[in-house]
């Protein structure tokens, strides 16, 4: 996305828009991740919806971060640098349900600045990972509060610091970038034949308000279809939204009920939202039912290819009703806002099973594989061990300036279980990573395991020693410390270890695996001295 569109959406120059139906692309080597948003593809869906229509989804899952709130993070940063609201290396703050925040974590990032992103708990964890792994700070509110809860939270926290709130809902750059880049290319891509219907969900309002205003302004034959969760119809209802003198709403709307389409129809009428109806934007308001949501979003994974999120399947559905009774030859162009990995903890993920099903296991079983010869001694010769791989693994576990030792692979992800139970408990360890580059000459980290193995008895990683004792593998360790006798263990070194306290020490195993049970006697837990 160019400057000029940026900055159109906050200073409304019609001059820095290119001519209608002369499409911007840009070529070559981007000055920054940022210029990668917008121009996001409409695509034909082929395989589902009836043939009397044609019907297109445009999709913006082809932003940087995945979703539509891409478009509306830059722009909202952007226009506050301008006007002097954002200072440099001042912190933002935004109340978001998740692809707000995460649009806004890749600006920040890019540019700067520390970002403070308040969330209800209720929304998919792999929201919370994303944010904090881009580098921001995540606050999370009851989810009995709902979206008016986290925005509260928001602005408490942004008057306490004096850090900028971006006001998402009521922010009018928001529908204004919107209005610049969404509905230009949408306008640009239907240049020839039109476009009848346009069906749309709403989280803030912005893209909603932005593109249905430009779409009255220059294709008044574009009905706006404007898309809510059956249960929790509230811009519909003709219920007004209470609001405070800023635009904000005062408090949760009536109608608002809980709803399986995360980030969309938040319990109140957000401003932006709220300026659309006003402004009679919409033609057709189109209830979805959450369990048709659901079937859609994977009817367009299995059937389209298209991986969304729930928002999209929501929002094709509704488009498919819309082309039930869509005269022949209608284009109906429906909005996917985002992408469906952000989703995989979600009630949509909860029928895909990480095991083999029965007919999986029955294609594996299909093409067995050839028995193989054994050499004709019947055994291969084990490669023999140096005397200097034995003196290596003596020394390290003996060694008092480091007590702890782990012995493993650099990317096993039971190792990792234990590294990562380490580094939250603040249990300073040494780790020896046999596979690694260090040890990779003359196969030196070989020879360091055949001396573990047969030190230990032992034919498994990770192991892991205490003060020259072995403690044992991933599972031993981590039941080890749930019991409390690694904690023993480590406060009776000659400098004694305090670990800090951690979550459940079983949940650093892989997600895959099935947890052990806990009703190890402790004595079987000891281990012995090597």
């Amino acid at each position: 996305m160019s400057d000029r569109l940026i900055e159109f959406a906050d200073t409304k120059e019609r001059g820095h828009l290119p001519p209608s139906g002369d499409t911007l692309r840009y070529t070559g080597p981007k000055a920054s991740i940022l210029e990668t948003i917008g121009e996001t593809p409409v695509v034909r869906l082929n395989n589902i919806g009836p043939d009397h229509v044609q019907l297109y989804a445009k999709l913006e899952a082809f932003n940087p971060m995945g979703s539509v709130k891409d478009r509306l993070a830059l722009a909202v940063i952007e226009a506050a640098e301008r006007s002097g609201a954002l200072r440099p290396g001042q912190t933002v703050i935004e109340a978001t349900s998740g692809n707000t925040g995460i649009g806004l974590a890749m600006v920040c990032a890019q540019k700067g600045y520390p970002l403070v992103v308040v969330m209800a708990e209720s929304f998919s964890l792999e929201r919370r990972k994303l944010l904090r792994f881009l580098g921001a700070k995540v606050v999370l509110t009851s989810a009995a509060e709902r979206g008016t809860g986290m925005f509260r939270m928001a602005e408490r926290l942004a008057e306490t610091h004096g850090w900028f709130l971006c006001r998402q809902f009521e922010n009018e750059v928001n529908a204004d970038i919107h209005a610049a880049t969404t509905a230009r290319e949408i306008l640009d891509d239907f240049s020839g034949d039109g476009l009848d219907y346009w069906v749309t969900g709403f989280g803030t309002g912005g893209t909603l308000k932005g593109v249905a205003k430009s779409l009255k302004q220059e294709s008044p034959r574009t009905k706006v279809v404007l898309v809510e969760p059956e249960n929790s119809q509230i811009l519909g209802s003709g219920i007004p939204q209470l609001r405070r003198p800023d635009g904000a709403a005062a408090r949760s709307h009536p109608n608002a009920r809980a709803h399986p389409v995360q980030g969309w129809s938040p319990d109140f009428v957000p401003k932006l939202a709220g300026d659309a109806l006003d402004d009679g934007l919409i033609d057709v308001f189109q209830p979805v039912r959450g369990a048709d949501a659901l079937q859609v979003t994977q009817d367009l994974a299995r059937k389209e290819g298209i991986f969304c999120g729930v928002s999209g399947g929501a929002t094709v559905a509704a488009a498919l009703d819309v082309a039930a009774g869509a005269p022949a030859g209608s284009t109906i162009l429906a909005m996917i806002p985002d992408t469906g990995d952000r989703y995989l903890s979600t009630p949509l993920f909860d029928h895909i099973d990480v095991d083999m099903s029965e007919e999986e296991r029955a294609i594996a079983a299909s093409a067995p594989a050839p028995n193989k010869k054994m050499p004709p001694s019947g055994k291969t010769s084990p490669a023999p061990i140096s005397e200097t791989a034995r003196a290596f693994i003596g020394d390290v576990i003996d060694d008092p300036s480091e007590p702890v030792v782990l012995f493993g692979f650099e990317w096993c992800e039971f190792c990792w279980s234990v590294r990562r139970l380490f580094s939250d408990a603040n249990i300073p360890f040494r780790s020896i990573d046999v596979d690694s580059a260090e040890f990779r000459e003359n196969d030196r980290g070989g020879d360091i395991l055949r001396a573990l193995f047969d030190h230990t008895k032992m034919r498994t990683v990770p192991q892991v020693f205490v003060g020259g004792t072995l403690v044992g593998g991933a599972t031993e360790v981590l039941i080890a410390s749930r019991q409390g006798n690694l904690a023993e263990r480590l406060a009776e070194l000659p400098d004694p270890i305090v670990p800090a306290g951690t979550k459940e020490p079983l949940d650093y195993l892989p997600s895959w695996t099935k947890r052990p049970a806990v009703n190890t006697p402790a004595d079987d837990l000891q281990g012995k001295r090597t």
